[in-house]
């Protein structure tokens, strides 16, 4: 088969089939393009279409996301996960802002400068804003190129991943980009699915090495499996009325930027931890349940420890640390499940 027979067929079925109607389709906006992609990042697509007409609610333009406050844009993203993300496309904004005077750069090779944009992102910020020829290669790529091809190994590999991106780029097709680009993300997403595939539908199935020698379960091959570690923290849920004391976290790492409930080892005394570490006097209340996290790395045990304060603090000189009322609280940038835990303790 000619490598204009691949991309051909999957530029005709994408414009027969493909998904239209996504909120973020059918506009050459590369910001709008641009957020739409990080969003979807590891996310998926019903996930992130909420998430997306918020943000761009408050968030417009370039100028107007660069403008606003770290917190704002995290409290947008509040839910989402991976807040790295929305770290990096706050700081993008700002770098688009001082040194390319507010316009996203239309230079392939200059939009993956940007914070949070690697290769398969900006080619696909190009390709749906600039009509240029580039090649995306995210999981829903490899998932159809590894099928097809019959290529083996984990994709996430050095060398694997080498070799598909140069297939990938020998694939492009001469027109038609959009389409293109966007019938590779359709197919991944909506025909060539990790798991029960709809390959009596899918417009490759007659050249599909994967589907004729019946493999399409066994590829692509699955990431090295390794234990993921457990680790376990308590939470304060340090209340005053109906007031809870949240805690700003790190500028990096998990949950970076983020308000939470102040963390302490698993074998410390909440009621000292709270005395020395922020001078008030609590009694402790019945724990509440466990709380279950997974990350990409970890696993994590949250126990929720409730304290009531026997009498009232005095005013917090430190800005990072805010006392709210549990409802304005949930609102809040708070990591899910901190909002989870608040949540249950209103009920």
């Amino acid at each position: 088969m000619r490598d204009t027979q691949f991309s051909s067929r999957v530029i005709t079925w994408q414009k027969a089939h493909g998904r239209h109607d996504l909120p973020w389709q059918n506009t050459r906006d590369p910001y709008a393009i641009w957020v739409s992609e990080i969003m979807l990042q590891q996310t998926q697509v019903t996930a992130v279409i909420g998430y997306y007409a918020n943000f761009m609610r408050s968030f417009p333009t370039i100028e107007a996301l660069a403008n606003a406050t770290q917190e704002q844009v995290l409290q947008h993203w509040s839910g989402l996960g991976y807040y790295s993300r929305a770290r990096n496309l706050h700081n993008a904004a700002q770098t688009i802002v001082d040194e390319h005077d507010g316009v996203f750069p239309q230079d392939f090779e200059v939009v993956q400068t940007l914070s949070g944009i690697g290769r398969s992102t900006a080619a696909a910020i190009v390709s749906f804003a600039f009509n240029q020829i580039q090649t995306i290669l995210d999981g829903n790529v490899k998932r159809v190129l590894a099928r097809h091809f019959l290529i083996e190994g984990w994709t996430g590999s050095p060398k694997i991943e080498k070799h598909l991106w140069q297939l990938a780029e020998s694939l492009l097709p001469e027109k038609d980009m959009v389409a293109y680009t966007q019938g590779l993300m359709d197919l991944g997403a909506t025909i060539c699915t990790r798991s029960k595939p709809k390959c009596d539908q899918c417009p490759l199935n007659n050249t599909c090495l994967a589907y004729a020698q019946n493999r399409t379960k066994d590829l692509p091959t699955p990431k090295p499996r390794k234990a993921i570690p457990q680790k376990y923290t308590t939470m304060l849920v340090i209340l005053q009325g109906n007031e809870v004391l949240l805690e700003k976290r790190p500028p990096s790492g998990i949950w970076g930027g983020l308000w939470s409930l102040p963390e302490i080892d698993m074998q410390a005394i909440a009621t000292e931890v709270v005395a020395t570490r922020f001078g008030l006097h609590a009694e402790a209340e019945e724990p509440l349940a466990l709380v279950q996290h997974v990350f990409t790395h970890f696993k994590l045990e949250i126990l929720p420890q409730p304290l009531r304060l026997i009498s009232k603090p005095s005013q917090l000189n430190d800005p990072n640390m805010v006392w709210l009322p549990v409802e304005d609280a949930i609102g809040a940038a708070l990591p899910t499940p901190v909002r989870n835990i608040l949540l249950n303790l209103n009920q």
